[in-house]
């Protein structure tokens, strides 16, 4: 067996299952590496070892005396600390929710915790899962941004804390540090995941979401988590198709066809990352059906309607707590409440718009291709600790609620890794993990962090 915190969640939960691993040896296989580089990383926010490692105990005797719990069962798992998790701090990285214990689990969680799964702790990820900079660094460069706002999620899959972890996205914040730190990114449609139990940001946006080493864990934990919440307003009944039997190869499928997105990402786009982008096309062709298309949507008015939306309902959400305790915000927080606040109702309903249109646009591209592709961000991760780097390209199918993954698709000349994003029509995740997993079989993405 490979070193242990190199496992996917697929082969860790195959093997506990299959009495070749323990629950628990894992767990201090990921505790004791967890140990040497968290001073480096700054990866968590609450870890309790004694309680992961007794958790990780339990599953071993429950797998002994009445089966596994679920698909999950043994695997440990981040939870982004905005998260509920009973009996847990949630703190959202703010003062103002320092001392915050929920006494029930997020959704989300509940649901990997019935599959067997372990949340081994709770990870870092900028105040209110805005804009201001973590403290948590990225495993390849110390000196560049891991992205946010999911960062200690994304940062402790590339590392080897753990195999998979969730996060949240209301722009780019799976997407971007999936591809800064090298690892698969997948935020399905909106609605698809409840968001009850989770601290929001802006609730016509805010979409659950999560990261993992190979596209077939991504499907896997989407399949767990996945299904209608009465408890969340937003949450779909749409049926799901099987994630996992999808992402797994077969030679019996059409060839799909794949859109390359040029307008807006090829003009913003780094040398290095259309690059990357350019040559991946040249190899999938050769299993699939490439096209350069033209979404012929205004990205510019897009972006700007999204803002619109992100700060007013961000400002809503924030309303009490501001007005008591405004001193308490980062910058970065403090000033989308205020543009929110300064907003008006016209410009919210202008946004509103923008935003039905945009989506109709973007839909329209699917008559011709099943997914669209770009590069996952502008560049690799920015040598740069005062942002997150631009979630530019993320945006536009957050906005829109489309379901999206990011890929590792190379590196950049600095060694960095670059990412690839695919775009697929709502509620068609199982195409959109088909494809992923097709690419993720073409690049044969290897490399590692430097650690």
């Amino acid at each position: 067996m490979p070193d242990l915190h190199t496992l996917t969640v697929t082969r860790a939960a195959s093997s506990i299952r299959q009495g070749k691993l323990s629950s628990a040896e894992l767990m201090e296989a990921l505790l004791r590496r967890g140990e040497a580089l968290e001073p480096d990383l700054d990866v968590w926010v609450t870890l309790d070892e004694d309680a992961a490692l007794e958790t990780a105990h339990l599953r071993d005797r429950e797998l002994a005396n009445e089966g596994p719990r679920g698909p999950l069962h043994g695997v440990p798992i981040g939870v982004k600390d905005i998260y509920y998790t009973r009996g847990v701090r949630t703190t959202a990285c703010s003062p103002i929710l320092a001392d915050f214990v929920p006494d029930f689990d997020s959704t989300a969680v509940a649901k990997l915790r019935s599959a067997g799964a372990i949340v081994m702790g709770k990870t870092v990820t900028t105040e209110f899962a805005c804009g201001d900079p973590p403290p948590t660094r990225n495993p390849w460069d110390a000196a560049r941004t891991p992205g946010g706002s999911s960062s200690g999620s994304a940062v402790g899959v590339a590392a080897g804390l753990f195999p998979a972890a969730l996060g949240s996205q209301t722009a780019g914040s799976v997407l971007r540090p999936a591809a800064f730190n090298g690892v698969v990114g997948l935020k399905p449609t909106l609605g698809r995941i409840s968001r009850y139990g989770v601290v929001p940001v802006a609730q016509s946006l805010d979409t659950m979401g999560h990261f993992a080493r190979t596209v077939q864990d991504a499907a896997l934990l989407l399949d767990v988590m996945a299904g209608h919440d009465p408890q969340d307003p937003a949450s779909s009944d749409r049926p799901l198709e099987d994630c996992a039997a999808s992402a797994a190869p077969d030679a019996s499928q059409p060839a799909p066809r794949i859109g390359i997105v040029t307008d807006f990402f090829s003009e913003r786009a780094s040398e290095s990352a259309w690059r990357a982008l350019t040559l991946l096309a040249e190899h999938i062709a050769a299993v699939s059906s490439v096209e350069w298309v033209t979404l012929g949507a205004d990205f510019e008015e897009m972006l700007r309607a999204h803002r619109v939306l992100m700060t007013t309902e961000g400002a809503d959400v924030h309303r009490d707590w501001f007005a008591a305790r405004a001193a308490d915000y980062s910058p970065n927080v403090r000033q989308v409440i205020e543009d929110g606040i300064a907003a008006t109702a016209l410009d919210y309903l202008h946004a509103k718009r923008v935003q039905r249109e945009f989506t109709h646009t973007v839909s329209a591209a699917f008559e011709a291709c099943d997914v669209l592709a770009t590069p996952s961000t502008l560049a690799a991760a920015p040598r740069d600790l005062t942002t997150t780097g631009d979630p530019m390209f993320q945006t536009p199918f957050t906005f829109g609620g489309f379901p999206s993954i990011s890929l590792p698709a190379g590196v950049s000349v600095s060694g960095m890794p670059l990412g690839v994003q695919l775009v697929a029509p709502h509620w068609n995740e199982a195409k959109l993990l088909s494809v992923a997993a097709l690419f993720e079989r073409v690049i044969d993405f290897r490399a590692t962090p430097p650690l």
